[in-house]
């Protein structure tokens, strides 16, 4: 037992009381009697007490009970050490004692419980599986670590690591922990050096001019001399191949290429070998950005070429043109483009995958975007609720029309067991902006069926559509196939109501066998006016059959291979029996004032056919209006890119006169320079100071009004920390995986840089002896050792664990005590106490006596008068 202070300095209050009491008593030892010395007495001892109080002691008590906790790395770099660990531990045990509380925890990036401390643990388990092993962070370990543990108990850390950290710093938490209970012993863990082969740096020029031999240089590392493959790629194209001899040691490689690709180039570096032990370390990326005239991209799925491109001529900005089906998917290869134009693609041609990351490269690019009308476009293509109409300026859902067709959809979706995943969520997020597309008072139906039908929502007019949205979305996959029953309760349910339009959309992944015949329930069918289209999921669905019952139902058929596509699908078919888009009255446009535009026009406006209906945005600029002010030509500003909604089409079939008019040429350049986004000529100057921490560097110091957005080359926005470190420099920390990511840098005059950067591999994947210096220097400061026997993680404990008691409250209350008792004594004297526990009657009595003594005294007076 041990007493402590915790606030020592409190006790220099006693040097000024201390001398007050001494001077009374000096000025006042004569006049004081012994009673008042004792009354003088208890007043100092109760004033030292409080003070002491204020002081806040406490007693050290012992704690018998000890902790040991067993920490095991289990990153990339000792991966194949879990056997051995486990049965280090398993030994140890067996000198475990029942004072002993015993915990497992591992680790890599993150900590993970094994087995959490306790007295009954006596057999090592089996490790669980580890999400992430690409770190080692030996410090946030421990620092977790120490947070679990009871710090009163004397701890021990039984460290199994190669020392090898890769994020953050272990000797600033083990300065935390000096000093502390808990002592961190370490068992070094190794993988033996195998044969690898890794790619140490792959350097590329950061920028280049279109048509300039660029040098590509690949470092690769080899443990051993062997042969391999160098293959080189250039946006995901295979530009070279070569066989290459690797001695031990660094080997260089320089290829000279001479690029077609402009813009941000991304090119990769992989190496093969037969014997590698780590895969992950093959591979590296790097970005150069090849400055050249803009360039477009036009989508077009037409077999006799694009009208946009025939129109544009020659010597014109340079373009490609696209199918849907050659649309990439990776974020690189649309910023290659300065500019998008969808000429008449249906949104299920493009996924809504494809769709998020063309809407990134606009958002946080700048890359302009237009889109053609035609009977595939906005609303008719299935671009409700999609990113495309996002970023567009006009809206896919026609509003305040009056005289649109009486309206019953059902839609019929198989629940069964083959669903479960992505594909029920993304039919059920589809159905439910089907709902979203009707009118209130539009009939709505909705069958979900297994082995047998289920109504979920019964055909009937639409009256709330939040509550059929929210029914949709609460159903859940099981059960087997059967499609006849549910086809025919959806065509009896609608055979007998009097509406203009009738259809059912049928979906499912599934073949089905059935008595009944699909063609005299199609034909019955038909015979109410009821529509039939069917929408084949995944490759196990029943395509044929599936085809049949469109045909047989007048209505469409789609083969889905990717599920992003089927809101889409469901979209434009409940688009296209819900309105009429197409409005194909020739008329003659209204022209606004609008900046670039109006110099078109000055020898007048030509006659157009058609085109489809939209609805303007808030803030979007209409430049064409129709008859009935419906936008025909408008644009807007998306994040950093321009984008133009054009709602006739490129043929001039809908266009008319347009596309014989003599500005159509200047029409589509005038739309591509509206959409060319304005790049700054500022050169910042991007770093890496670590995997994932990058230093931008503006030469105009203005970092703090930097606009800062990364995205990884699927689209998506990664998550950053900014932190200002001067005037001219800003330090960004991302979290993303190894590969390549974009930088946008933007300030408020909307002026863009971008740059491509890569996260290489970590260093996890990187062959290194085990760091012995650190292991020791973990174990040293913090009282620990390096272990070579189980036994010893059970060894005596140097430092013994102990629970402090404050004795403060005792301390205040034997003051009050004091202090009672002093006040007591000079407001009613020593007599009280000699009063205090006396019987009550005998003071009675002594009282009674004195009464009659004085009595008598008094006779005795009377009697001499």
């Amino acid at each position: 037992m041990d007493l402590r202070i915790s606030f020592p300095l409190a006790l220099l209050l006693l040097i000024p009381i201390l001398g007050y009491f001494v001077w009374t008593w000096w000025h006042h030892r004569y006049q004081l009697k012994k009673s008042q010395l004792v009354v003088f007495g208890i007043r100092i001892l109760a004033v030292v007490l409080l003070i002491f109080a204020i002081a806040s002691p406490y007693l050290l008590l012992p704690v018998k009970e000890e902790q040991v906790a067993f920490l095991i790395d289990r990153s990339a770099s000792v991966e194949g050490n879990e056997e051995q660990t486990l049965a280090f531990i398993e030994k140890s045990l067996q000198s475990k004692k029942d004072t002993h509380q015993v915990g497992i925890y591992s680790f890599a990036s993150n900590l993970q419980t094994e087995s959490i401390l306790s007295n009954t643990l006596e057999h090592a388990p089996q490790l669980s599986g580890m999400n992430s092993e690409s770190e080692t962070n030996i410090s946030q370990a421990l620092q977790l670590m120490t947070g679990i543990v009871d710090r009163d108990k004397a701890t021990r850390i039984v460290l199994f690591s190669d020392g090898l950290e890769t994020k953050g710093k272990v000797t600033e938490q083990l300065t935390k922990m000096v000093g502390t209970n808990v002592s961190v012993d370490v068992v070094p863990l190794s993988n033996e050096v195998k044969a690898d082969i890794s790619i140490q740096s792959f350097v590329t020029p950061k920028v280049a001019y279109a048509g300039e031999q660029q040098q590509l240089v690949t470092a690769i590392n080899a443990t051993t001399a062997t042969e391999g493959q160098l293959y080189l790629y250039e946006n995901d194209q295979l530009i070279h191949k070569e066989n290459i001899t690797l001695e031990e040691g660094t080997n260089a490689f320089t290829y000279r290429h001479i690029g077609e690709a402009e813009g941000l180039v991304k090119y990769e570096a992989l190496v093969q070998v037969e014997e590698d032990a780590i895969l992950e370390n093959n591979k590296l990326t790097s970005v150069t950005m090849v400055h050249s005239s803009p360039r477009l991209l036009i989508v077009s799925d037409r077999e006799d070429g694009s009208p946009i491109a025939a129109a544009l001529g020659q010597n014109s900005i340079s373009y490609d043109v696209k199918s849907s089906s050659e649309l990439p998917n990776a974020l690189s290869s649309y910023l290659h483009y300065n500019a998008i134009i969808f000429d008449n693609i249906p949104g299920h041609l493009v996924g809504e995958e494809k769709m998020g990351i063309i809407e990134q490269a606009v958002k946080n690019f700048g890359v302009g975007f237009m889109m053609v009308g035609g009977e595939n476009s906005f609303g008719l293509g299935g671009y409700f609720k999609t990113p495309i109409e996002k970023l567009l300026p006009v809206e896919m859902e026609v509003k305040g029309k009056q005289q649109l067709p009486s309206l019953g959809l059902v839609i019929v979706l198989d629940r069964s067991g083959s669903m479960m995943g992505p594909k029920i969520e993304l039919a059920k997020e589809a159905a439910a902006r089907s709902v979203e597309l009707l009118r209130d008072g539009d009939t709505l139906g909705f069958i979900a069926f297994d082995d047998r039908p289920w109504e979920i929502i019964e055909t009937a007019p639409l009256t709330d559509k939040e509550k059929a949205v929210n029914t949709i979305l609460s159903i859940a996959p099981g059960g087997g196939t059967e499609i006849f029953s549910s086809l025919k309760l959806a065509v009896e349910n609608l055979a007998d109501l009097k509406l203009q339009r009738k259809h059912i959309i049928l979906l499912t992944d599934g073949q089905s066998y059935s008595a009944g015949s699909y063609e005299d329930l199609l034909e019955e069918g038909k015979e109410s006016n009821i529509t039939l289209s069917t929408v084949a999921i995944g490759n196990d669905a029943d395509a044929v059959l599936l085809e049949q019952l469109s045909e047989l139902g007048s209505g469409r058929f789609y083969s889905v291979v990717d599920e992003t596509t089927i809101p889409s699908i469901l979209s434009r078919e409940t688009a296209m029996i819900s309105r009429t888009y197409i409005e194909d009255n020739p008329f003659y446009p209204t022209i606004y004032n609008a900046e670039g535009w109006n110099a078109l026009f000055k020898e007048g406006v030509p006659q157009m056919n058609a085109y489809i209906g939209t609805t303007a945005k808030q803030t979007a600029l209409v430049i064409a209006e129709s008859e009935k002010e419906d936008p025909v030509l408008a644009e807007w500003q998306y994040g950093l890119g321009r984008t133009i909604a054009f709602t006739s089409d490129s043929t001039g079939a809908w266009t008319g006169d347009w596309a014989k008019w003599s500005e159509w040429s200047n029409f589509w350049q005038t739309a591509i320079s509206k959409m060319l986004p304005t790049y700054n000529d500022i050169a910042y100057d991007i770093r890496q100071e670590s995997n994932d921490t990058f230093l931008i560097t503006d030469p105009t110091n203005q970092a703090a009004f930097l606009d800062i957005a990364i995205v990884d080359e699927f689209g998506e926005e990664i998550k950053a920390q900014i932190e200002p470190v001067s005037a001219s420099k800003v330090r960004v920390v991302v979290d993303a995986d190894p590969g390549l990511v974009f930088f946008r840098i933007s300030k408020e005059d909307e002026s863009i840089y971008q740059a491509g950067l890569t996260i290489p591999y970590s260093k996890e994947y990187e062959l290194h002896p085990p760091n012995e210096a650190l292991l020791t220097e973990i174990a040293e400061k913090t009282g620990g050792m390096i272990l070579e026997d189980p036994e010893q993680a059970f060894r005596e404990f140097t430092v013994k664990g102990a629970e402090s008691q404050s004795i403060t409250t005792w301390l205040l209350l034997a003051s009050m005590i004091l202090f009672f008792i002093d006040i007591t004594l000079r407001r009613f004297g020593w007599g009280f106490l000699q009063t205090v526990g006396k019987p009550r009657k005998l003071a009675t009595e002594k009282v009674v006596v004195e009464e009659e003594t004085n009595v008598a005294k008094l006779l005795k007076d009377m009697k001499k008068k």
